[in-house]
């Protein structure tokens, strides 16, 4: 990993890693990057929204967290899902993490969030230890079909990719801070 980082927290990939530090560098300068992006607000802060849409600062860190822990723990390893995720009725409301964070204190919604990401990276150590990039995920689709420790990878990197995208603009209607 790089040891370099920016004015935001941010640790910078590496430029010359092999394929594993890039990826988890990237993966974890997009982590950072949300962590940045909900810094520093308080509950208000993060129950707001933008636009017609009704996604917060608070459901995205909590989604996050669950897709943490859903592919590392959960398809990746073939875990049972930790909690809280292990006592939602997921058929009763799909959109259980982004619905229930509202309800949660900002303490609540950063530590749910930092011990999910805590589990994966020992998940994804264990992986690596076990197979490399090329691990396949000991769930599959209903086809047979396992994605590669690679593929999560760069899965999650799109998925912060595209949150950090939305909680830009939120974090702008909250405060008017701006940034990459």
């Amino acid at each position: 990993m790089s040891s370099h980082v920016d004015e935001y927290g941010r640790p910078s990939p590496p430029l010359a890693g092999d394929e594993s530090a890039t990826l988890l560098g990237f993966l974890d300068y997009q982590r950072a990057t949300l962590a940045w992006k909900c810094g520093g607000l308080d509950a208000a802060g993060l129950k707001a929204t933008v636009g017609v849409t009704s996604m917060t600062l608070g459901g995205m860190l909590k989604h996050l967290a669950y897709v943490e822990d859903d592919w590392f723990t959960r398809w990746l390893h073939g875990r049972d899902r930790p909690a809280p995720w292990n006592t939602v009725d997921w058929g009763a409301d799909p959109d259980w993490e982004w619905n229930s964070a509202a309800a949660d204190t900002s303490e609540e919604l950063f530590a749910l969030w930092e011990n999910s990401v805590s589990r994966s990276r020992v998940a994804i150590g264990e992986a690596l230890a076990d197979g490399g990039l090329d691990r396949l995920a000991r769930r599959t689709w209903a086809n047979g079909q396992a994605p590669s420790l690679r593929w999560i990878l760069c899965h999650m990197i799109e998925e912060y990719a595209r949150h950090n995208g939305h909680a830009d603009l939120i974090r702008e209607s909250v405060d008017g801070q701006t940034g990459e």
